[in-house]
């Protein structure tokens, strides 16, 4: 790390090391691979400038094993044949600056280094962060961001060196603190240590790690990348589990790693729809925390849920994170009954999804659209294939638990689909699409009908009961035409579907929203074309996806760059990509399951089985998901025969 853009070791939303250089004799190594080791850790590997005299062979073989939770192991090994003498330097710094800054690159100059025990500290206002090293290293040495050691290694000998990194938030006032006194104390051990004169300092607590999920999950296929990716995507959503300290025992995923490390309602609650097939608990834990948090004073906002704005692409005002999870939250609680969620947990939601759903029919009367972000617009595409969506499962979901309204809510979707289909649908000569944004007034009032992924939603209906497909916003044909116009090479660039079609004007690759592959939008499109009946093109796309991650070790960033692969062009990283990512990691495992096709309804007693025609991976197998809280396992050949091998007594199954 070399103080640079946006390396450096992160926590509470600050940057606590951005530099972190090693000198071996006074030079730094010659960097000769680096590869995430998990969504915990990434291991470096260097070599030492070879010492004149002898030869072309490296001497010195350097390790550094840097993992996410604040610490990183430097080990240096003499491979050569006599013993070596040399200083090993560490040279630090930190500017202490807030995670959203350095997202936009607007950073401060490196803080002054002083010495802090058996390392050092910078400090900026009421935070310090420190960097303890063991072993230490002589207090001579331990000054202007400097940590040396002077080592003799003989043949085949190494040293280890352990950094830890933490963050403090200053404390002068803290009752019964005596003056002159500094009082650190060591996480987990109850320690103090009296020092220089100076204010308390209270360790930020970093909270116990919550309970690892879907351990029994597993899947193969005959091609290997398959578990690789599906493992992959349990572990980074492990890494991002967090827990609600209003409620300790409700899990849900922050959205992603470095940039936001923290719950956010749309995400956290997509990804938790994702990871269904491996069961209710995640879905219930994440939806009780955003029930917990719904706007529930009388007015027009009575219901919703709330978020943020974001960017949204060129040619839109920022949407809303809020009107996202809102549309949301009564399709997952559906889909979570579906699964197995037991009753008594979704009699506790079902206050909530109602507000949800009232709040969605009262900003969109019958007849209009569901506005985002403010009252008066814009009017997404996707936007109103998330209402049409909750309408149709939230009406299901109030009729199963006896509760009105259902009836009027099918209607209200089915006016919606009418309206939409007037207002939201082109034809031109190049073919039939949808607008994928309407505004009114302003310079831009009217239709935008750029091309762009997120129409993928439109496929993405939900399901009823026993796997048949809901009704939809399109007709059949213009389902047909959807699917191909998603394919086209404009959207379509063999490794993913872009935001925005690259013959637009406004296209950038690298454009968030503005053309870079988002796995989440990717991933609806392989699960709407296959509930379409698509099962070609969702094949073709999924290889596409698993190619794409085959660049990045199999660990999906949540978007990257992508160059047509037909013209020879490769997948790119992103350098504002979040890895792990909770949609991307929830996204892959999801992807795997839809090879396999499994649609559940519990309360009917059946589950409908339906694997992706053309088997494009040959046979495939996935053990460990949970249907009515009991393992369900499933096999299917290369030749389309498939095998169910355990599934909960008193479930039918049925294949499609």
């Amino acid at each position: 790390m070399n103080g640079e853009g946006m390396e450096g070791f992160y926590y509470a939303g600050r940057r606590v090391i951005s530099r972190c250089r090693i000198l071996l004799g006074g030079k730094e190594p010659l960097p000769l691979h680096g590869r995430m080791v998990g969504a915990r850790q990434a291991r470096f590997t260097a070599t030492a400038p070879t010492t004149v005299g002898t030869g072309p062979d490296p001497e010195i073989l350097l390790d550094r094993l840097r993992s996410a939770d604040g610490t990183e192991r430097i080990t240096v090994h003499n491979t050569g044949r006599r013993p070596l003498r040399l200083p090993f330097e560490l040279h630090l710094g930190t500017d202490l600056a807030e995670i959203a800054a350095i997202a936009v690159g607007r950073t401060g100059e490196e803080l002054p280094a002083s010495v802090h025990g058996s390392g050092l500290s910078w400090s900026a206002g009421s935070l310090r962060a420190t960097v303890a090293a063991d072993p230490q290293p002589g207090t001579s040495w331990a000054r202007l961001g400097l940590l040396r050691w002077d080592w003799e290694l003989a043949p085949g000998a190494q040293r280890t060196v352990v950094l830890r990194t933490d963050l403090a938030r200053m404390d002068p006032g803290r009752p019964g603190s005596r003056k002159g006194e500094d009082k650190t104390k060591s996480k987990g051990r109850g320690k103090t240590r009296k020092g220089a004169p100076g204010p308390v300092s209270v360790i930020t607590s970093r909270p116990a790690r919550p309970p690892r999920l879907w351990r029994g999950a597993d899947a193969n296929a005959d091609d290997r990348r398959i578990a690789a990716l599906f493992r992959a995507g349990l572990d980074d959503a492990n890494a991002l589990l967090l827990s609600d300290p209003a409620a300790p025992s409700d899990l849900h995923l922050a959205a992603g790693a470095p940039w936001r490390c923290a719950f956010a309602p749309a995400e956290s609650l997509r990804a938790a729809r994702l990871l269904l097939p491996l069961g209710t608990r995640l879905a219930a834990g994440t939806l009780r925390t955003l029930a917990r948090s719904q706007l529930t004073a009388p007015g027009p906002e009575e219901g919703r849920l709330p978020g943020s704005l974001r960017h949204s692409g060129p040619y839109a005002p920022p949407s809303c994170s809020g009107t996202e999870a809102t549309l949301l939250f009564p399709a997952v609680l559906a889909e979570a009954r579906r699964w197995g969620l037991p009753e008594c947990e979704i009699e506790q939601l079902l206050p909530a999804a109602e507000r949800c759903l009232n709040w969605m029919v009262g900003v969109a009367p019958r007849g209009g659209f569901v506005p985002d972000p403010a009252p008066d617009g814009p009017h997404r595409c996707e936007v109103q294939a998330s209402a049409h969506r909750a309408a149709l499962l939230g009406a299901e979901l109030l009729d199963a638990c006896g509760r009105g309204g259902g009836a009027e809510l099918r209607e209200w979707a089915q006016e919606l689909g009418r309206c939409f289909r007037n207002e939201f649908w082109v034809e031109e000569k190049t073919g039939a699409g949808p607008v994928m944004v309407r505004t009114r007034g302003g310079v831009s009032g009217g239709t935008l009908a750029h091309s762009g992924a997120a129409a993928a939603e439109l496929l993405d209906t939900g399901l009823a009961g026993g796997g048949r497909p809901a009704t939809g916003m399109l007709t059949a044909e213009q389902t047909e035409q959807l699917c191909r116009h998603l394919r086209n090479p404009a959207l379509d660039s063999g490794w993913g579907l872009r935001s925005l079609g690259r013959d637009d004007p406004r296209h950038n690759p690298f454009g968030h929203r503005g053309g870079v592959v988002r796995v989440q939008e990717s991933v609806a499109a392989v699960a709407g074309f296959a509930a379409a009946g698509h099962g070609g093109e969702a094949g073709s796309l999924l290889r596409g996806l698993l190619d794409a991650a085959s660049s990045f070790g199999l660990r999906l960033p949540d978007m990257y760059a992508a160059q047509q692969r037909a013209d020879g062009g490769v997948p790119l990283p992103h350098p504002a990509a979040c890895r792990p990512a909770a949609v991307a990691a929830a996204g892959a495992v999801h992807l795997v399951t839809t090879l396999v096709g499994v649609r559940p309804d519990v309360p009917a007693g059946t589950v409908s089985v339906r694997p992706l025609s053309e088997a494009p991976f040959g046979a495939v197998r996935i053990a460990g998901l949970r249907i009515a809280g009991r393992p369900f396992s499933i096999r299917a050949s290369g030749a389309g025969e498939t095998e169910v091998e355990e599934v909960a007594d008193g479930l039918r199954v049925t294949l499609d």
